[in-house]
């Protein structure tokens, strides 16, 4: 099973970003991003190919960017104007498919943003 170790996580302000980080220990096929908030079920919110392809959930569509680095095998989270509703645990998590909205295989022990002035 791959391995997956989140970074980068921190407090910001309003409006400000963060780049995230997934290390995975092995190649990267199809992956997500998850966000798990204070009393709310963990969700995910952009997905990518090794293609490229990509897909993002309503709230964060427009403002935040998955990318991967194959060679490394790390997967990226650029978010950009962040907001107090962002604040949550972000787990990365490999997907069968680009529809998967659950994934397989084991969590990383995810990475805590927290958005507030």
């Amino acid at each position: 099973q791959v391995q997956l170790v989140e970074s980068g996580g921190g407090l910001v302000q309003p409006g400000g970003s963060l780049n995230l980080s997934c290390a995975a220990s092995g190649i990267i096929i199809t992956m997500g991003w998850f966000r798990q908030a204070p009393g709310k079920q963990r969700e995910v919110i952009a997905t990518i190919t090794r293609s490229g392809y990509t897909q993002y959930g309503g709230p964060v569509k427009g403002r935040f960017a998955i990318s991967t680095d194959n060679d490394k095998n790390i997967v990226y989270l650029q978010m950009n104007g962040l907001q107090p509703e962002d604040t949550a645990v972000y787990y990365c998590r490999v997907l069968r498919d680009p529809d998967d909205r659950e994934g397989i295989g084991p969590w990383g022990q995810g990475t805590q943003v927290t958005v507030s002035s």
